[in-house]
């Protein structure tokens, strides 16, 4: 369990002559002011294109930096580590030297401290600052999802961990923590309404979680994966500033790695975007099977940010900044007790011809739909290209699009259905579903199941099917003006209890009618 304490004086007075020296324009060659900012663990100068970062001469609960040599190794540890997901912006490590009259420079003397030499990037990329501007878009969503799943899979599987065992750890330290700031910041009802909670989920999840121990999703990972560790270098979003310190806290399920940042932008209200980046990740990763942990790895996530944010409000003197963390940190709280919250799972259709707009809508409603992080949405475009190893906007040829890989295709839907609805979690399937007994075997999924159902069936004009094709780009599916022109000449059958919607009008008002009809008794 991470815990946090305040630094004493006297364990960072060791490095004073450092700071100082570092804080100085000549010791870097440079006329510009050095900026300096402080971390609980790191102290960081920014000059000129680079970033120089000092780790703290200190020793707490979860790392221990007091000596020069356990400093530089962790040096080189957030330089190896980091290298994995941005090897451009981390260079070196540079020692720093005391002379024999006492002076502090970078080469004379033996080497008596160490430093992480990074490149700078402006603070406007960091995708905390474009989220705050609204900017998080879904091409930037699938580019960094996909960068997710790809540094995941690249990652060796880690056995003999109980993660069982260290998940319960930390939801203890975090109920302790919280005890610590009863009545002064959180109310004991939702303190305690959080420890049974978790304890309850973490003993239903042991089966699962024993089964993902076994069969290595258990991974040396980011650690601390949130949107003020994900900067945009070079137009693509990179991840950095990984938790270095401590491989055990980092050695974690890949989705509880994912769990943070998923959390951060549903924390923010920025529920689409979480539902996107979410759904988008177990496209790309196949870890679909775990999402019954979700629910618990996104709350744990929330009451680890509920009280080190209470923490910082202890040694915060100004009050209104005071008041604004201890406003933060019960918003956090809030947050892990909502994200447990249970409903049962229901299954929705989404049927039509290409160019009637299912995927446009199902992405509308997902976020809006079942447990907090909102809707699994499966497109059969996105399980065809998964099938055949390509990403969804990698266009197939033909040979892709026969009957057999057609039945191959919703034979992997219904099993994805399947594992999600078992897994407690609400699901849109996006697919033509133009054949009867399609539409009739995920009806009848649901019906076994006592799962309640409801299927659409969206329809426009032909002129406009063709037209909206046309005007594809970086879309998952790859039907054009001659595939709508096949598909008119399809014999649809009785629709039976599916509902018939005007896909033709705008694709909010569209989306209103179905979360209406949903949401109706």
């Amino acid at each position: 369990m991470v815990m946090h304490r305040k630094i004493r004086r006297s364990e960072a007075k060791e490095q004073d002559d450092i700071l100082a020296f570092l804080a100085k324009p000549e010791s870097h060659g440079v006329k510009t002011p050095v900026t300096r900012l402080d971390t609980h663990i790191s102290h960081i100068f920014l000059v000129g294109d680079r970033a120089l970062k000092l780790k703290r001469a200190v020793k707490l609960g979860f790392l221990d930096f007091s000596t020069p040599e356990m400093r530089r190794r962790a040096c080189l540890a957030e330089l190896r580590l980091n290298r994995r997901t941005a090897p451009v912006m981390y260079l070196e490590l540079q020692s720093v030297h005391r002379a024999s009259d006492g002076s502090i420079g970078f080469h004379e003397g033996v080497p008596v401290d160490w430093l992480v030499v990074m490149r700078r990037f402006d603070d406007d990329a960091l995708l905390e600052q474009v989220a705050e501007r609204g900017e998080i878009t879904r091409p930037l969503l699938s580019q960094l999802a996909d960068k997710i799943a790809h540094f995941h899979s690249q990652l060796p599987p880690v056995f003999g961990k109980d993660s069982q065992a260290s998940l319960r750890d930390i939801i203890e330290g975090n109920h302790k923590c919280m005890e610590a700031y009863e009545n002064e910041i959180f109310a004991r009802p939702d303190v305690e309404e959080l420890l049974i909670k978790s304890e309850l989920l973490l003993e239903k999840l042991a089966p699962l979680l024993d089964h993902r121990d076994q069969t290595g999703h258990i991974r040396h990972c980011h650690g601390d994966l949130h949107l003020a560790n994900i900067c945009i270098w070079n137009d693509v979003p990179t991840l950095f500033d990984c938790l270095e310190f401590n491989e055990q806290l980092a050695t974690i399920d890949v989705l509880y790695d994912i769990a943070f940042l998923l959390m951060d932008l549903w924390h923010r209200g920025l529920h689409s975007e979480a539902n996107m980046l979410f759904n988008r990740y177990l496209d790309m990763s196949g870890e679909g099977a775990g999402i019954a942990a979700m629910p618990l790895f996104l709350s744990m996530r929330a009451a680890i940010r509920a009280h080190v944010t209470a923490l910082r409000s202890e040694s915060e003197t100004a009050a209104n900044r005071k008041a604004r963390l201890v406003e933060k940190a019960n918003a956090y709280l809030l947050s892990a007790v909502k994200l447990l919250r249970t409903l049962p799972p229901r299954l929705i259709a989404i049927g039509g011809l290409s160019g009637t707009g299912k995927s446009t809508l199902a992405r509308a409603i997902a976020a809006k739909l079942g447990l907090p992080i909102g809707a699994r949405l499966l497109s059969t475009d996105v399980l065809r290209k998964r099938m055949f190893d390509v990403l969804p906007e990698e266009q197939l040829d033909e040979q892709a699009y026969g009957p057999e890989q057609g039945n191959q295709v919703y034979a992997i839907l219904m099993a994805e259905i399947t594992n999600a609805l078992a897994s407690s979690w609400t699901v849109i399937a996006d697919g033509v579903f133009a054949k009867p007994e399609e539409r009739q075997k995920i009806a009848a999924l649901a019906e076994d199941r006592n799962i309640s159902f409801t299927g659409f069936w969206l329809q426009a004009p032909i002129n406009q099917l063709k037209a909206r094709v046309d005007k594809r780009v970086g879309d998952a599916s790859d039907a054009d003006h001659s595939v709508v022109e096949k598909q008119t000449r399809y014999d649809i059958g009785d629709l039976g209890n599916w509902n018939v919607i005007d896909s033709s009008l705008h694709p909010d008002d569209v989306a209103n009618t179905i979360l209406s009809m949903l949401s109706d008794p």
